[in-house]
């Protein structure tokens, strides 16, 4: 466990980022040691995110992992597309493996979602946490208690979802 950060904070990241949410799922629990092997085994998920860590001109600003799903922070989408596609990275040839062994079998399921954020068009906030998500990937700052949502946006000018 972190050390908890008192008080109010927030995530500060200068320019665009692009937030990756990736899953897997096993559909049969009769499968689950072949869904670890489907999954990449020990090239997997941990390795892609250990061999990111210790490479970061590759792009990854940070992650979370929660269980079978992790929400990843790039600095851009160029940074995450490169990694996925350079067949000297770890993750093509796993990729490519999960798919010839699962083919159209349903025992193991994956799933990833891709969000472009524009610079400060985000807001975080923790409270008497560890640094967690995006505040794992930027910097953490002090949130002023007179300073709300809307300010940490720094959306002014744009119309809020709340305004609709």
């Amino acid at each position: 466990m972190g050390a908890v950060n008192q008080g109010r904070w927030t995530a500060e990241i200068e320019g665009d980022f692009v937030v990756f949410i990736i899953g897997a799922r096993i559909n049969s629990w009769r499968h689950a040691f072949q869904a670890f092997r489907d999954l990449g085994g020990r090239r997997g998920m941990n390795h892609m995110l250990t061999y990111l860590t210790e490479h970061p001109d590759k792009g990854l600003l940070g992650y979370q992992s929660m269980g079978l799903v992790n929400v990843q922070y790039w600095r851009s989408f160029e940074h995450l597309e490169a990694f996925a596609k350079d067949k000297d990275d770890p993750h093509l040839e796993v990729w490519r493996n999960y798919w010839k062994r699962i083919g159209k079998d349903g025992r193991t399921g994956i799933w990833h979602e891709t969000f472009l954020v524009r610079d400060g068009e985000y807001e975080a906030i923790y409270g008497n946490m560890p640094a967690r998500g995006l505040g794992k990937a930027a910097r953490l700052v002090p949130v002023a208690e007179s300073v709300g949502a809307r300010q940490r946006l720094r959306a002014t000018g744009r119309r809020s979802p709340a305004s609709d």
